[in-house]
């Protein structure tokens, strides 16, 4: 059970047993049968090839993601995001802590790539958030939410290749009492899913500007 829930979700959890994404099987947040579904990159070793023409995109060291944007693995993305089910943000965090434990190199401290403030008052959560912290856990390494958005975007799936970096250009500060915990540290950014990367790299070269010594990212899930 994730260390994020409130008293009455826990209590929640209780009287409403978990849906699995997959299957629909009552019980845990992902059934054991589906699970494999959200880390079917996990054992890859580390530097397989990515997919992307040049490798990852600067100003990222690396970057990692457990498994397609499909089937189980949208199906929870979609019910952690939009449907309140805060529960998978356990199986699928400790998805990035296997991957990033088989393939990271380096990284000192993770950090949650944001939503907006509005976007989160309206969810009342920030699911990276509650897979950083999961997997910060899983890892033994520091989480902090470092990283906020200085304005809103538009979601980035709305968008063709060309115009996904333009709409996320300079949307990314430091919180200015984050600064001395990254100053010179190796950042893991932290978020669901990656597309052409230019949400994550807009948040590293954020990090960078504000002293982080280096940046990475892994995502549960990459959209082709």
């Amino acid at each position: 059970m994730t260390p994020f829930l409130r008293p009455l979700d826990r209590l929640l959890d209780l009287a409403l047993p978990a849906i699995c994404p997959g299957c629909g099987a009552e019980g845990a947040p992902i059934c054991e049968r589906c699970l494999p579904a959200v880390s079917v990159r996990e054992a890859l070793a580390a530097g397989t090839p990515l997919g992307l023409a040049e490798g990852p995109p600067a100003p990222l060291l690396q970057l990692e993601w457990c498994a397609p944007f499909s089937g189980t693995t949208r199906r929870a993305l979609h019910a952690l995001k939009y449907a309140g089910e805060r529960r998978l943000a356990q199986p699928l965090g400790e998805a990035v802590a296997a991957r990033w434990r088989r393939a990271g190199a380096g990284g000192e401290l993770l950090v949650p790539v944001p939503v907006h403030a509005g976007r989160r008052r309206e969810r009342g959560y920030d699911q990276a958030e509650l897979i950083a912290g999961v997997a910060a856990a899983v890892l033994q390494l520091p989480w902090l939410a470092a990283v906020e958005r200085r304005r809103a975007t538009a979601p980035q799936y709305r968008l063709d290749r060309r115009h996904r970096a333009a709409n996320v250009d300079d949307a990314f500060e430091v919180r200015p009492e984050a600064g001395p915990a990254i100053r010179g540290r190796w950042v893991v950014l932290v978020d669901d899913v990656v597309t052409t990367g230019a949400t994550l790299c807009a948040a590293a070269q954020a990090l960078l500007d504000g002293g982080a010594l280096a940046t990475s990212a892994v995502t549960v899930a990459r959209e082709r």
